[in-house]
């Protein structure tokens, strides 16, 4: 084969290589996201049942809250509001925490459900649904429980 044919192949795998390429990441950013505010709801909780679960199992309670495909199922949890926060993206944050519990569960709300988190008050018992994203634990180097981590809240109003 001369140069020129080999040069001509591997521009044309090269040239079908890219198009597929690009055509996956097109499917993938296009892909729809999961409506969390329209699903229903795997599980329910108090925020100081969660907490108490993730730390006496961490492994069990991955294996509950997370499927297969390592989404996080969508939980219903139940708490009094300790704090209300933002984020760097703007976005409400509430702590919902019991007395004396070691750790609390932190709901990122997003911007289509930031409107409701701002009808929240400190010492309020709200239900907050969401998915986790990581559970609660003890980090023995800065000697600090970590909270429960969901994201994509909404305040639920029960039907």
């Amino acid at each position: 084969m001369t140069k020129n044919k080999i040069l001509k192949i591997v521009l044309v795998v090269g040239g079908v290589g890219l198009i597929a390429a690009l055509l996956i990441v097109f499917y993938l950013f296009n892909k729809p996201h999961r409506n969390v505010q329209e699903a229903e709801i795997d599980f329910k909780s108090s925020a100081t049942e969660l907490v108490a679960e993730f730390l006496s199992n961490y492994q069990a309670s991955n294996q509950k809250y997370l499927d297969d495909e390592g989404n996080s199922k969508l939980m219903a949890v139940t708490g009094k509001v300790r704090s209300i926060t933002r984020d760097m993206n703007n976005q409400w944050v509430v702590l919902l925490k019991g007395e004396g519990d070691k750790a609390g569960v932190s709901c990122t709300f997003s911007t289509d459900t930031n409107a409701s988190a701002e009808k929240l008050s400190v010492g309020q018992t709200v239900t907050v649904k969401g998915v986790i994203r990581s559970g609660a634990g003890y980090d023995s180097d800065l000697e600090l429980y970590e909270d429960v981590i969901m994201e994509k809240c909404d305040v639920l109003i029960e039907k």
